[in-house]
């Protein structure tokens, strides 16, 4: 089993981005144990050389070998994440969203 982690990253300090990761890590490790494998798509040098579409790419490049993407809170406000969601939607990758209410689901799978 492989993991996607979409979390939005704007206006967040390296300390927060990965504590939140950590976080992430935990939750999907405890919902699908400890072998499940994280896709590291956290990119430390992401705000160099390269414009935010082009790491938006290379995202989803990673994320279509997941088999589930786990949704950081805050992730419906931020550009890339809503569209690694529509793309985990339109091409039926199972999600996960941190913390929310069941009723906000939809369609999208619950684990």
């Amino acid at each position: 089993m492989k993991a996607f982690i979409s979390q939005p990253m704007r206006d967040m300090s390296e300390i927060q981005i990965v504590s939140q990761r950590i976080n992430a890590i935990k939750s999907i490790k405890q919902k699908f144990g400890q072998d499940t494998e994280i896709i590291d798509s956290y990119f430390e040098d992401a705000a160099f050389e390269k414009s935010p579409l082009w790491w938006l790419g290379r995202s989803l490049q990673l994320m279509s070998s997941a088999d589930i993407v786990y949704f950081c809170k805050g992730w419906e406000d931020a550009r890339g994440c809503r569209v690694e969601h529509s793309c985990a939607k339109h091409y039926d990758i199972p999600i996960i969203i941190e913390q929310c209410d069941p009723s906000d689901l939809d369609d999208e799978m619950e684990f």
